[in-house]
């Protein structure tokens, strides 16, 4: 917890004086929890720039009073803002707003989405180019231990619940004439569930008509980056990044540009520089959990992100795979729930909260992209999965995907610890990483004395099959790692792949 200080010096600033309960929507009857609302809302005045760095905020007692809230609640709000990097306490003085953040201009009062700006886009669609992804090591066998990208345990998917919803679908006399309709960007049921969930969970503020669903956030990908990228395009995108976004964009004629990857993200300092030397089309960034690295972007970097986004006009996509799964503390809400100018396209999946075979995704951006982009997926998938987004939208809205999650959630957390140890017991001086502060996946650095490509090679004769993320080719051979799966992994298959690696290593 932090320091809570018994003064109220704190109250007795000119920030006492913003409409706080104006400013900070809380519904008591909704989810997320009400410290959560509240420090989001805060979070959102300081990128917004109605809240300045070095801002002394109201005391716990004052703003519990401004906002008709317990004082405990607001404790809790200002102990996640304290753990997220947004706000310091200093003893005997009261809470202030970390000095180090970037300025950002201040916005009107009134709220308004993110996506209602119009833009104008190009109504030509490309022809879609061949994407082709080099084969793995080998096939497994019959018992074969996987670990994987980091995917969900299907074993934990509420696979009675999907089949309990199938039946009723099926005996419905009006789903044959439904599942004939042309596809408006995803069933409508669904895509009011999706933009609920997401206004709740990742604090976007949008409606069905700013969000398309698609089959898994790499068709999102495709689309986005197909609508966006002429041949010749700088774009630009992290360093390492995730591979088959990198085909993608490559398969397109874009010409990638990359910018390196630190402990709080993509080095924004290093963006900037870039977008200084030419025109540039498109960022691609993961700031969440970073793939492959794993690192949690800083909020300091969120903000001045944000600030070189709307500076330099730049499309965005933010790619959010596994937002849900953060365990230190509450997830620092994404790029996109902060003011952009319309220029980021959040891309997000269900298939990293239910398993692999649930392919099911989404895409949210201004309106008139996202007409665009249901335009362009009718040309690959005219109908879509009438019965699974139907499906998929009445366990969202029963909560059973709720419940899934925060099941799911607390067995994550524990696999993490289990992996992390064993690894770092085992391999102390052959294997380094850093334990994330959530995901699916660790990225594991292998010392140059061990070679990646033997060892996946190794692993693959003992029928231990790494089908992740592995570099140790083309321009990123010296990274010499991978990313270790810990989420689908039962603690006795992780105990055998561990086991079976430490044989290799010796």
């Amino acid at each position: 917890m932090i320091f809570v200080p018994e003064t109220n010096a704190g109250a007795q600033t000119p920030m006492s004086m913003l409409p706080f309960k104006t400013l900070i929507k809380i519904d008591r009857t909704g989810h997320p929890a009400v410290y959560i609302q509240l420090a989001n809302g805060l979070i959102n005045l300081i990128r917004d720039g109605k809240i300045i760095p070095g801002t002394f905020l109201p005391g716990t007692r004052e703003m519990a009073r401004i906002i008709q809230i317990h004082r405990k609640t607001v404790i809790n709000a200002y102990d996640e803002l304290a753990t997220q990097g947004w706000i310091e306490s200093l003893p005997q003085k009261g809470f202030r707003v970390v000095p180090d953040l970037p300025v950002v201009k201040p916005r009107t009062y009134h709220p308004k989405s993110n996506f209602s700006q119009p833009i104008s886009l190009t109504e030509d669609l490309l022809q879609l180019p061949v994407l082709v992804r080099p084969g793995w090591v080998s096939e497994p066998t019959d018992g074969a231990i996987i670990v994987d990208d980091g995917f969900p345990d299907p074993l934990l998917s509420p696979h009675e619940s999907f089949l309990q919803q199938y039946r009723q679908l099926l005996r419905s006399k009006e789903q044959y004439q439904i599942s004939l309709h042309i596809d408006r960007g995803g069933v409508p049921h669904l895509k009011s569930a999706t933009s609920t969930f997401l206004n709740r969970s990742r604090g976007l503020n949008i409606t069905d008509e700013h969000l398309i669903i698609t089959r898994g956030a790499q068709m999102a990908i495709y689309m986005a980056a197909a609508l966006l990228i002429r041949p010749g395009d700088n774009i630009v995108v992290s360093d390492p990044s995730y591979f088959i976004a990198d085909f993608i964009f490559q398969k397109l004629g874009a010409v990638i540009h990359r910018v390196a990857v630190d402990q709080e993200g993509m080095d924004v300092n290093q963006l900037e520089d870039l977008l200084k030397t030419k025109q540039f089309r498109m960022l691609y960034v993961i700031p969440h959990h970073h793939h492959p690295t794993t690192v949690t972007m800083s909020s300091s970097r969120r903000i001045q992100l944000l600030n070189v986004i709307k500076q330099y006009e730049l499309w965005t996509i933010e790619d959010d795979y596994d937002y849900d799964f953060h365990y230190r503390n509450s997830p620092i809400l994404p790029l996109a729930s902060a003011d952009h100018g319309g220029r980021i396209i959040y891309i997000g999946s269900y298939t990293k909260l239910l398993g692999p075979s649930f392919r099911i995704g989404y895409m949210v951006a201004e309106k008139h992209f996202i007409n665009q982009a249901i335009r362009f997926k009718r040309l690959i998938d005219i109908r879509g999965d009438f019965m699974m987004e139907s499906a998929l939208a009445n366990l969202i809205e029963n909560g059973e995907l709720g419940r899934h999650i925060r099941r799911s959630k607390k067995i994550y957390a524990d696999r993490l610890e289990s992996a992390s140890k064993l690894i770092a017991d085992t391999f102390a001086e052959s294997i380094y990483f850093e334990k994330p502060q959530g995901g699916m996946a660790l990225w594991l650095r292998f010392d140059n004395r061990y070679p990646l490509a033997q060892i996946l090679v190794k692993a693959s004769a003992r029928n231990l099959h790494f089908q992740g993320s592995a570099y140790f080719e083309g321009h990123i051979a010296n990274l010499n790692s991978l990313r270790f799966g810990f989420a689908s992994l039962s603690e006795d298959r992780m105990g055998q792949a561990i086991s079976i690696m430490r044989d290799i290593l010796r």
